[in-house]
Protein backbone atom coordinates (compact mmCIF):
# COMPACT_ATOMS: atom_id res chain seq x y z
CA UNK A 1 0.00 0.00 0.00
CA UNK A 2 0.86 3.50 -0.91
CA UNK A 3 0.77 6.80 1.54
CA UNK A 4 1.24 9.76 -0.57
CA UNK A 5 1.43 13.35 0.71
CA UNK A 6 1.78 16.63 -1.96
CA UNK A 7 2.22 19.96 -1.23
CA UNK A 8 1.33 22.60 -4.03
CA UNK A 9 2.56 25.85 -5.70
CA UNK A 10 5.89 25.75 -3.39
CA UNK A 11 7.78 29.07 -3.95
CA UNK A 12 11.05 27.24 -4.85
CA UNK A 13 12.62 26.01 -8.25
CA UNK A 14 11.71 22.43 -8.79
CA UNK A 15 15.98 21.88 -9.56
CA UNK A 16 16.21 23.10 -6.11
CA UNK A 17 13.72 20.73 -4.45
CA UNK A 18 14.93 18.00 -6.51
CA UNK A 19 18.43 18.38 -4.86
CA UNK A 20 16.86 17.79 -1.72
CA UNK A 21 14.20 15.47 -2.61
CA UNK A 22 16.97 12.78 -3.92
CA UNK A 23 18.73 12.79 -0.64
CA UNK A 24 15.80 10.53 0.71
CA UNK A 25 15.12 8.48 -2.17
CA UNK A 26 14.83 5.01 -1.21
CA UNK A 27 15.39 5.74 2.74
CA UNK A 28 13.62 4.32 5.42
CA UNK A 29 11.50 7.35 6.95
CA UNK A 30 13.45 8.10 10.11
CA UNK A 31 16.58 8.04 8.38
CA UNK A 32 15.08 10.70 5.89
CA UNK A 33 13.80 12.94 8.63
CA UNK A 34 17.12 12.49 10.29
CA UNK A 35 19.04 13.96 6.75
CA UNK A 36 16.92 16.63 6.27
CA UNK A 37 17.11 17.88 9.63
CA UNK A 38 20.25 18.49 8.69
CA UNK A 39 20.16 19.55 5.40
CA UNK A 40 21.17 23.48 5.23
CA UNK A 41 18.66 23.60 1.91
CA UNK A 42 15.69 26.07 2.69
CA UNK A 43 13.34 23.99 1.10
CA UNK A 44 14.15 21.24 3.61
CA UNK A 45 11.98 22.26 6.37
CA UNK A 46 8.94 22.51 3.95
CA UNK A 47 9.84 18.51 2.57
CA UNK A 48 10.26 17.63 6.30
CA UNK A 49 6.71 18.72 7.38
CA UNK A 50 5.74 17.24 4.20
CA UNK A 51 7.47 13.74 4.89
CA UNK A 52 5.95 13.63 8.31
CA UNK A 53 2.29 14.16 6.78
CA UNK A 54 2.58 10.91 4.82
CA UNK A 55 3.63 9.45 8.08
CA UNK A 56 0.53 10.51 9.37
CA UNK A 57 -1.38 9.54 6.56
CA UNK A 58 -0.26 6.07 6.76
CA UNK A 59 -0.90 6.33 10.82
CA UNK A 60 -4.23 6.94 10.22
CA UNK A 61 -4.68 4.17 7.56
CA UNK A 62 -3.80 1.94 9.87
CA UNK A 63 -5.79 3.37 13.12
CA UNK A 64 -8.89 4.82 11.62
CA UNK A 65 -9.36 2.34 8.46
CA UNK A 66 -8.15 -0.78 9.80
CA UNK A 67 -5.07 -1.26 6.91
CA UNK A 68 -2.42 -3.24 8.36
CA UNK A 69 0.43 -0.72 8.41
CA UNK A 70 3.67 -1.22 10.65
CA UNK A 71 4.90 2.25 10.33
CA UNK A 72 8.19 1.31 11.59
CA UNK A 73 8.79 -0.03 7.95
CA UNK A 74 8.11 2.56 5.59
CA UNK A 75 10.61 4.05 3.04
CA UNK A 76 10.36 7.04 0.64
CA UNK A 77 9.34 5.15 -2.22
CA UNK A 78 9.06 8.29 -4.39
CA UNK A 79 9.75 11.95 -4.22
CA UNK A 80 9.33 14.35 -6.83
CA UNK A 81 9.27 17.87 -7.97
CA UNK A 82 7.29 18.70 -11.14
CA UNK A 83 6.92 22.16 -12.50
CA UNK A 84 4.27 24.92 -11.26
CA UNK A 85 3.01 27.77 -13.03
CA UNK A 86 5.64 30.28 -13.82
CA UNK A 87 5.28 33.83 -12.98
CA UNK A 88 6.77 36.43 -15.57
CA UNK A 89 8.31 39.20 -14.33
CA UNK A 90 10.38 42.75 -15.64
CA UNK A 91 13.34 43.92 -14.09
CA UNK A 92 14.02 47.40 -15.07
CA UNK A 93 17.51 47.50 -17.45
CA UNK A 94 19.67 50.09 -18.82
CA UNK A 95 18.97 52.97 -21.00
CA UNK A 96 15.00 52.36 -20.28
CA UNK A 97 14.91 48.92 -21.37
CA UNK A 98 13.33 45.97 -19.13
CA UNK A 99 14.63 42.53 -18.74
CA UNK A 100 11.46 39.78 -17.86
CA UNK A 101 12.64 37.07 -15.46
CA UNK A 102 10.77 34.02 -14.66
CA UNK A 103 9.75 32.62 -10.76
CA UNK A 104 9.17 29.11 -11.23
CA UNK A 105 6.98 27.53 -8.29
CA UNK A 106 6.93 23.70 -7.83
CA UNK A 107 4.19 21.16 -6.53
CA UNK A 108 6.33 18.52 -4.36
CA UNK A 109 5.07 14.83 -3.70
CA UNK A 110 6.45 11.99 -1.60
CA UNK A 111 4.92 8.63 -1.52
CA UNK A 112 5.74 5.93 1.39
CA UNK A 113 5.93 2.61 0.91
CA UNK A 114 6.07 -0.59 3.62
CA UNK A 115 9.14 -2.73 3.26
CA UNK A 116 8.73 -6.47 4.28
CA UNK A 117 11.03 -8.40 6.81
CA UNK A 118 13.44 -9.81 4.37
CA UNK A 119 13.83 -5.96 2.86
CA UNK A 120 11.56 -6.12 -0.29
CA UNK A 121 8.84 -3.58 -1.15
CA UNK A 122 5.40 -4.74 -0.42
CA UNK A 123 3.65 -2.48 -3.51
CA UNK A 124 3.77 -4.14 -6.90
CA UNK A 125 4.80 -2.58 -9.73
CA UNK A 126 2.39 -3.43 -12.79
CA UNK A 127 4.45 -4.85 -16.07
CA UNK A 128 7.59 -5.64 -13.79
CA UNK A 129 7.26 -9.38 -15.05
CA UNK A 130 7.13 -9.27 -18.80
CA UNK A 131 10.88 -7.47 -18.46
CA UNK A 132 11.92 -10.28 -16.13
CA UNK A 133 10.77 -12.63 -18.38
CA UNK A 134 12.06 -11.47 -22.06
CA UNK A 135 15.35 -9.85 -21.82
CA UNK A 136 15.82 -7.17 -24.12
CA UNK A 137 17.99 -7.39 -27.62
CA UNK A 138 20.86 -5.48 -28.29
CA UNK A 139 22.39 -4.42 -31.34
CA UNK A 140 25.92 -5.58 -32.02
CA UNK A 141 28.51 -2.88 -30.81
CA UNK A 142 31.24 -2.40 -33.91
CA UNK A 143 34.82 -1.39 -32.47
CA UNK A 144 35.36 2.04 -32.35
CA UNK A 145 37.54 2.45 -35.55
CA UNK A 146 34.83 0.72 -37.33
CA UNK A 147 32.04 3.33 -36.45
CA UNK A 148 33.38 5.68 -39.15
CA UNK A 149 33.53 5.45 -42.55
CA UNK A 150 35.40 2.96 -44.49
CA UNK A 151 38.78 3.60 -45.45
CA UNK A 152 39.81 5.60 -48.53
CA UNK A 153 41.05 3.41 -51.39
CA UNK A 154 44.63 4.90 -52.54
CA UNK A 155 44.39 6.78 -55.51
CA UNK A 156 46.78 4.76 -58.08
CA UNK A 157 49.16 8.02 -59.52
CA UNK A 158 50.90 7.60 -62.95
CA UNK A 159 54.58 9.01 -62.29
CA UNK A 160 55.58 11.85 -64.72
CA UNK A 161 58.22 11.07 -66.99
Amino acid sequence: MEFRAQARFMRVSPQKARLVLDLIKGRRVEDALNTLMFTKKRVAPTIEKLLRSAVENANYASTEKGADVDVDNLYVKRAIANDGPRMKRIRPAPMGRAYRYVRRISHIEIALAERGKSGESHATVVGDEKQAAAPRKRKAQLPAKAKGKAPAKKKKTAKAK
